[in-house]
């Protein structure tokens, strides 16, 4: 089976297209690198061309609030414009877990306006919504640093790694079409700031983590409840102390 994957050379992409691959399917890893760019719509039908899945894990190269909704609008619709036109049987799209839940942010309005052109389209759908990844938590922590001190709220997350998000991505795109979304978390739960004082001491960062519950998270503030999966997530099977590990061992 063809599966075209956009986004196919990100974090993300590359990991899918290796599990798919070693499954036995004809992968493409689309992206603007290989002349293929969703927002604009330049190379998407030769790419499609064939496709029976089309995965999307694209991510805007900007997070200011006009931009990222432009990119996340744009890319999304010329996609299942093409999609629909080259006969795809299933969209999966990759969103975040708690995006309606975040309002104030621009970026998760904009994951939100996504996965809302998906459900309007014809096109069969998968919306899998991931907790943060594990390999985000230096970003969040570098967004949350004034000079020596890390700022974070203790709102509780459920971090995964980006393994496990593409292993249940693979698996979605080998299934049939949910027209629904499903959510994908890590094993563990943590409160922000005590995720992201492990995550700075693994590394021997010397930066201090301050509990602030008035700390915004990317433009929002947080709750227990605002990025946290519901009761039926599918569970990753990476430890925070595990993935500690390995990235400290390459």
């Amino acid at each position: 089976m063809k599966i075209v994957i956009i986004g196919g050379s990100g974090l993300i992409g590359k990991k899918l297209a290796a599990l798919l691959q070693q499954a036995g399917h004809e992968v493409a890893a689309a992206s603007p690198s290989s002349g293929v760019n969703a927002v604009t719509g330049e190379g998407l039908s030769q790419a499609l061309a064939g496709a029976k899945v089309v995965v999307d894990v694209t991510n805007s190269p900007s997070f200011e609030d006009e931009a990222v909704m432009n990119f996340f609008k744009s890319s999304t619709q010329n996609l299942l414009a093409a999609e629909l036109t080259a006969g795809v049987r299933h969209h999966v799209a990759l969103s975040v877990v708690g995006s309606e839940r975040v309002p104030e942010s621009g970026y998760f309005r904009a994951k939100v306006a996504q996965e809302s052109i998906i459900k309007g389209s014809t096109v069969p759908y998968t919306i899998v919504r991931a907790t943060q990844f594990f390999e985000f938590l230096a970003s969040i922590a570098y967004v949350s640093t004034q000079g020596q001190t890390v700022r974070a709220s203790s709102a509780r997350l459920q971090p995964i790694a980006a393994d496990d998000v593409a292993a249940a991505l693979a698996k979605v795109a080998t299934e049939a079409p949910l027209n629904d979304t499903c959510e994908v978390a890590g094993p563990q739960s943590f409160r922000l700031d005590e995720l992201l004082r492990r995550t700075l001491q693994a590394s021997k960062d010397p930066r201090e983590v301050v509990k602030d519950d008035d700390a915004l998270y990317f433009g929002t503030r947080l709750d227990d409840k605002s990025l946290t999966p519901g009761a039926h997530a599918r569970i990753g099977t990476t430890s925070l102390e595990s993935w500690l590990a390995n990235a400290a061992a390459k």
